[in-house]
């Protein structure tokens, strides 16, 4: 009876040194290729600029670079413009106020100087924002758990090209409205109007490998797809889905020209092969991002980028790579 007990003592011990670590992704989705607007709350304030007060950068000599996100004011948490505002407001008469920021996740501290106008307004020599407005491409759905995926890479700020680190999002209805076609050199983009009322999902995360959360409206479509895994992704014909004009989507003929299993993104490079697709768009535009991959009728990746000395070649990433990240984000 002892040894009995033992062994079943030393087998428990086992399971719980050793734990397996098992993504359980769905092995079919339902396809997206819908455009859609995307609208992203930054956790912090993000410094995306600096403008003269009296001939001197203010921002810049207080030690604050482009790509800074503020923190706290006076050791207050600020998360947004409006209580950014209303922080100074109340500090203003001081001439000063204390800064915490991130730099490269790296927290720090400087004093900023204020300086009043003739018109008794006090500048601080920063442009802020707080929000991330644009348009990409959904990728998928699980119809189990109604999670979904969308871009296949993350959203940084435009002009610092630094992720975002949010708070809370939302994907919402859009339609395409007119392309600015891809050039040598110079990538186009999706024209697009937004239904900000008719809201999709919410963003829960901002990753690497795109954007995940929860779809709550009725699913657009009942396109279930298998998903194909890396090991069986294939060199040649694939089609990528997407919109160009209105909310119709189609698929379009490219050719996978090269498999990359080490890139953490970059895992697909392709050609756009389609006369129709290169007559309207160019190539690879801003805003087919999110676009779903399909070989021998089940989904390989997603679009991420464009090859920018020439358009018509883009990259793309394996669909698992969004699935399991879209798993782990909801645990």
């Amino acid at each position: 009876m002892n040894f009995k007990k033992k062994l079943l003592m030393f087998s428990f011990l086992l399971l719980t040194l050793f734990p397996s670590i098992v993504f359980a992704y769905s092995n079919k989705i339902i396809l997206g290729g819908e455009n859609i607007g995307i609208k992203v709350q930054s956790k912090y304030v993000m410094i995306v600029g600096f403008y003269k007060v009296e001939d001197n950068y203010i921002g810049e000599d207080a030690g604050l670079q482009v790509g800074d996100f503020i923190t706290k004011i006076n050791d207050i948490n600020v998360s947004s413009v409006e209580e950014m505002i209303s922080i100074i407001d109340k500090n203003k008469e001081k001439g000063t106020i204390e800064l915490s920021f991130l730099r490269n996740n790296k927290e720090m501290n400087t004093t900023l100087e204020l300086k009043e106008d003739q018109n008794g307004i006090y500048k601080t020599g920063l442009y802020v924002k707080d929000q991330i407005n644009g348009i990409g491409t959904l990728t998928y759905i699980d119809p189990e758990t109604r999670i979904f995926g969308a871009l296949g890479h993350e959203i940084a700020e435009k002009s610092t090209l630094k992720k975002v680190e949010i708070q809370d999002g939302q994907i919402y209805q859009s339609e395409v409205t007119g392309i600015k076609a891809s050039q040598n050199g110079t990538p186009g983009s999706k024209e697009a109007k937004f239904y900000i009322d008719e809201v999709y999902g919410t963003i829960t995360a901002n990753e690497e490998s795109g954007i995940f959360g929860t779809y709550q409206e009725e699913f657009p479509n009942e396109d279930i797809i298998e998903v194909e895994e890396p090991d069986n992704v294939k060199l040649g014909k694939a089609q990528i889905r997407t919109v160009i004009d209105g909310s119709k989507m189609e698929n379009y003929e490219i050719e996978i020209l090269h498999i990359d299993q080490n890139n953490p993104t970059k895992n697909i490079l392709f050609q756009i092969t389609d006369t129709k697709l290169l007559e309207k768009t160019g190539g690879v535009v801003a805003g087919m991002s999110g676009s779903p991959i399909i070989q021998n009728n089940k989904v390989i990746g997603a679009v991420t980028h464009v090859v920018v000395n020439d358009p018509e070649k883009g990259y793309g990433i394996f669909i698992t790579t969004m699935l399991k990240e879209g798993e782990k984000k909801s645990e």
